[in-house]
């Protein structure tokens, strides 16, 4: 009797080690994984640092919208004008530290296919759900909610995508807007309409980051109404 016991005592014992240590090898694997991602993506920028024409954003702007994401831990993202991804390389690197995942809409199908070539290079595919799609459409349909919206399509209908996205998104989220800041971008790409609406919102909350001379319009909402 005694030596079962013993046996059975020797099996739990052998039993909890190995399954601490497959537990702890799955914890070190995870983390692995994510310093691996992260070394993709940094080389991916590095070896592309030169090439985003074509209408994306730059580098310094990319960085405003990762730093935005991890500082208030967003999940739920959606950029409207993919481009051939750079804005959204960076929005998905942040997404893919906080557990998220983006959907980004595009309507020309050659940058379309570029950007899903550049995502899968990344290696950031898993944390992106990319439409070909005419967003003047599709973004009314999406049923959200969102905490975190990138517009950067055309111009002129900035002001229809906020309309169609603010019910969706949550309070506490963050609509941003590309190439609004200073009199050229309001005047050129006859954008002054939404920046005059944003700014009368008053459950909105915004300023405006000049990293380059784009710059991007920061709109948090405080409450519902």
């Amino acid at each position: 009797m005694k030596n079962n016991i013993k046996s059975g005592l020797l099996f739990v014992s052998i039993f909890l080690f190995v399954f601490i240590q497959i537990a702890a090898s799955g914890v070190l694997t995870a983390e692995e994984k994510k310093q691996d991602l992260d070394e993709r993506v940094r080389n991916f920028l590095n070896s592309h640092k030169y090439d985003w024409s074509d209408m994306n954003v730059p580098e310094s702007d990319g960085k405003v919208l990762y730093e935005i994401i991890l500082k208030n831990n967003y999940k739920k993202a959606l950029e409207i004008g993919t481009s051939t991804g750079h804005s959204g390389v960076w929005i998905a690197w942040a997404l893919s530290k906080t557990g998220g995942k983006l959907i980004t809409v595009e309507i020309n199908e050659r940058r379309y296919r570029e950007a899903l070539a550049n995502f899968e290079e990344a290696g950031l595919s898993d944390y992106i759900d990319a439409r070909l799609a005419d967003a003047h459409e599709l973004v009314p349909k999406l049923k959200g909610p969102f905490d975190f919206v990138f517009c950067d399509a055309d111009k002129g209908w900035y002001k229809n995508y906020l309309i169609a996205v603010l019910p969706k998104l949550e309070v506490g989220g963050c609509f941003t807007a590309h190439n609004v800041s200073g009199r050229r971008g309001r005047r050129q790409w006859g954008i002054g309409e939404f920046v005059d609406y944003l700014e009368s919102l008053t459950y909105m909350e915004t300023t405006y980051d000049q990293s380059s001379w784009s710059g991007i319009s920061i709109s948090y909402k405080k409450s519902k109404k």
